[in-house]
């Protein structure tokens, strides 16, 4: 049986403000991607969502984004390399900390937002990222925009790189992610992103919208968990890789490190 992940952005909220519905997607999803308190999250938010995820059996992973609480990470900033290096150490240093503490451990990082669909296109920021991880565990799994800098750059620094699809995003003709400036940037429909899904990880590509195939090693898919639609989007999109012959699982375990 062919193994793959699906993970999910999660512990988005801070204070008293709430997003998403964490309970519901740990019951479907194999890995959660944590907010680490940049773009959202907060020390009791983080502690709760790992907690969760353990007693789920899902593994964790931390989420660091740019300093953006009001833009929600999906703000472009310009920061000096080592700043982004240190940023990056603190975010997964502070998830670390509260894994830990709970007797877990976090087992991969996955950049938010902005920082993530900068680094993709470019190779400066994606070494730095990876160097950032490399420094504080060689053997955290990237997990990266599949075809992008990112997974190019997590490769050559050693890294155990992780190719991630979206379920709930469009594409463009170079493989990346549709603006979300731009109209149809974000799939609602449950159905479609388990057609977009299937489409690609049966073809071992990302197929762009004039059909173009782009190959690229996929191992997870991602689910955005503050639509409305998440929940939903994740179930039809487990119960059609389930139907074609796949097993869901914990990203460790689909990257042979579990």
């Amino acid at each position: 049986m062919k193994l793959i992940n699906l993970n999910a952005d999660m512990g988005e909220g801070f204070g008293q403000y709430g997003i998403g519905n964490d309970a519901a997607m740990l019951e479907i999803i194999g890995s959660a991607n944590v907010a680490c308190g940049y773009h959202a999250g907060d020390p009791l938010v983080m502690s709760k969502t790992a907690q969760l995820a353990k007693e789920k059996g899902v593994s964790i992973g931390a989420h660091p984004a740019f300093p953006d609480l009001q833009g929600f990470g999906r703000r472009k900033m310009v920061l000096p390399l080592d700043e982004l290096e240190a940023m990056m150490v603190y975010q997964i240093g502070a998830l670390m900390a509260v894994a830990t503490s709970q007797g877990s451990r976090v087992t991969h990082v996955k950049p938010h937002g902005a920082l993530n669909n900068m680094a993709a296109e470019d190779m400066e920021m994606s070494r730095a990222i990876a160097r950032a991880i490399r420094s504080v565990n060689p053997d955290l799994i990237m997990l990266a925009t599949a075809g992008s800098c990112l997974c190019k750059a997590g490769l050559e620094l050693g890294l155990p790189t992780a190719g991630e699809i979206f379920a709930d995003r469009t594409y463009d003709e170079e493989g990346n992610l549709t603006s979300r400036s731009l109209p149809n940037a974000v799939i609602h429909d449950p159905e479609q992103s388990a057609e977009q899904i299937l489409s690609f990880v049966e073809a071992g590509k990302i197929i762009t919208p004039s059909g173009k195939g782009i190959e690229t090693p996929i191992h997870s898919i991602c689910v955005h968990g503050d639509t409305a639609e998440a929940v939903a989007i994740a179930q039809r999109v487990k119960e059609r890789l389930e139907q074609a012959g796949y097993r869901l699982a914990p990203l460790p375990e689909v990257m042979g490190l579990g």
